[in-house]
């Protein structure tokens, strides 16, 4: 388990030092064009994907923690189930690493840090971050890996 334990913590580690960047160089609402779709900005969102329940006074913050950890904490069981897997451990893993960069966010800055910013004439993708990236690459290798089936066990 340790490899993927190990890429767990890199994802979260390197979501932390991504959020640490741009909090350093940005001011919350700035925003940086980078190319004619994409832009760098700064913005906190209290509440889970999309700024879902994000105005909801402030209980939200502790409900996705523990959420987050106790989630993550199923995923490890899982990990350890699917152990001699390559696929679902690496899947299980991603996320992991993601819910911890973005509960070390809710316990930190009271909310995440999304700095990814995504629009084409006139549509607009909410802001997000590495930790979202990784949660959602993580769940599409798990759909993937739970629909294709499972490899015969030793």
């Amino acid at each position: 388990m340790l490899p993927w334990l190990i890429l767990a913590v890199v994802v979260g580690v390197l979501d932390q030092v991504t959020k640490q960047l741009v909090l350093a160089n940005l001011h919350h609402g700035q925003v940086i064009p980078v190319t004619s779709f994409f832009d760098l900005v700064l913005v906190f969102n209290p509440g889970a994907a999309f700024s879902f329940l994000a105005d909801h006074g402030g209980w939200q913050r502790w409900f996705f923690t523990v959420l987050a950890v106790v989630i993550s904490g199923w995923l490890l069981v899982l990990m350890y189930q699917h152990r001699h897997e390559k696929l679902l451990p690496a899947a299980f893993a991603l996320i992991i690493g993601g819910a911890i960069g973005n509960v070390y966010d809710r316990l930190a800055h009271g909310a995440v840090v999304d700095f990814l910013h995504f629009h084409y004439a006139g549509w607009s993708w909410p802001a997000f971050n590495l930790a979202d990236s990784a949660i959602t690459v993580g769940v599409v290798l798990m759909l993937w890996g739970q629909f294709r089936g499972h490899p015969a066990q030793p």
